[in-house]
């Protein structure tokens, strides 16, 4: 037992860390997602998406490009209005963490997956109007109109 006014040490297995899961991406989906319903009627979206990175290599001296896959999934509501609007190659930010899961193939061999489940899907693209409608739609009054780029300068922030 320790005595009065000595602190006890801990080894590493007994410090308690805190929990630090969060993934934030901005990358392009790459193929029409899939949106399905849980057996109890939940929503749900599976796709993926493609992260570029830009990086000068250090033996050419050429700036290159390298691409990584991400597979992403939202639930509920979220993965409703994301079915209405997200098509291959849109821009999306996501913000989510990251879970692993492990699955048997057809042929009997165990797997484990990493996936991003989003809390939240941004989609960055501006959203086109509708073949065929008559007119534009109106903006929502909050929305900032288009700045010109030659007058990006007088912005005053």
């Amino acid at each position: 037992m320790a005595e009065q006014g000595e602190e006890r040490q801990r080894t590493p297995a007994q410090l308690r860390l805190g929990s630090l899961n969060s993934v934030f991406l901005i990358g392009r989906v790459t193929a029409d997602p899939d949106l399905r319903y849980t057996p109890k009627g939940t929503a749900v979206i599976n796709f993926n998406i493609a992260v570029n990175r830009r990086y000068k290599d250090p033996a050419s001296d050429e700036w290159k490009d390298m691409t990584s896959f991400f597979t992403a999934n939202a639930w509920g509501q979220q993965a409703e209005r994301l079915g209405e609007t997200l098509k291959r190659g849109t821009a999306v930010l996501i913000e989510g963490e990251l879970r692993s899961r492990s699955y048997e193939t057809k042929t009997g061999d165990k797997r484990t997956a990493v996936e991003i489940n989003a809390r939240r899907v941004q989609v960055l693209d501006k959203q086109p109007y509708a073949a065929g409608a008559g007119s534009a739609p109106a903006r929502p009054a909050e929305e900032e109109p288009d700045t010109p780029p030659d007058q990006l300068d007088d912005i005053p922030f």
